[in-house]
């Protein structure tokens, strides 16, 4: 993780919570070979701060359920479990479908389109080539449909899963064909809030959001099956 000195002018602890949680959201958080330890002295001596407020803020990250504390361990980013990934990935699809319900019958043309100057940037080739980028402005599009449903509370309920969901997106999109899957899903969503079909576009970002869930009951389970396997017979 590497961090800024905090300029003197800012309110201190809650701008040391926006340089954590923005630099836990740059970290590739289920990538096995990630450390996700942090070390207080060396988080402050990065930011330029002394480790009392530092302390109140992994507090509130530790709240936010972005940390744990393990004890006589130190310090971590949070990783959610197989189950609770699935279970947070069926809570943004009811929220995100609702978002795109509301957003049909309540935005304006223009807000709808920035959904289609997002997803005009990539083909499913040119998508599959700049995976990082892609994965990024995935995200965004997603966000965008929460920001434009005009539901301020649907859009502070999902900000509460984004670090996590923001990661296994992240990792999810380079595994199979999910990158080809995403660019045809966003055109026909958009599609759907363009003729002003709340019930398709609530369906079809409903059933790409559980496309997401498939994938990873499937596929990460069996990863974790396999490195059992492999741990056991070592």
């Amino acid at each position: 993780m590497k961090l800024k000195p905090i300029a003197t002018n800012f309110s201190l602890k809650e701008h040391i919570y926006e340089m954590l949680r923005d630099a836990i959201l740059e970290m590739d958080i289920y990538n096995d070979s990630v450390d996700l330890r942090l070390d207080e002295r060396t988080l402050a001596e990065q930011l330029g701060v002394s480790r009392t407020p530092l302390r109140e803020v992994l507090v509130r990250l530790e709240r936010d359920g972005l940390v744990e504390v393990k004890p006589r361990k130190g310090i971590f980013v949070q990783r959610k479990t197989l189950e609770e990934i699935l279970e947070m990935i069926v809570a943004w699809a009811a929220l995100e479908s609702m978002a795109a319900r509301l957003a049909a019958e309540h935005a304006s043309d223009a807000e709808i389109s920035s959904l289609r100057k997002l997803a005009a940037k990539y083909s499913v080739t040119r998508a599959g080539a700049h995976i990082s980028e892609y994965s990024d402005d995935n995200i965004r599009f997603h966000q965008r449909i929460l920001e434009i449903s005009q539901c301020a509370l649907l859009k502070t309920m999902a900000d509460g899963l984004f670090v996590h969901m923001h990661a296994v997106r992240r990792r999810a999109m380079g595994e199979g064909d999910r990158v080809s899957r995403s660019v045809v899903d966003h055109m026909e969503i958009i599609e759907a809030l363009e003729a002003r079909d709340a019930d398709v576009a609530a369906d079809r970002v409903r059933r790409h959001t559980m496309r997401l869930h498939e994938h990873v009951g499937r596929s990460w389970r069996k990863l974790a099956q396999e490195r059992d396997a492999k741990a056991a017979g070592e």
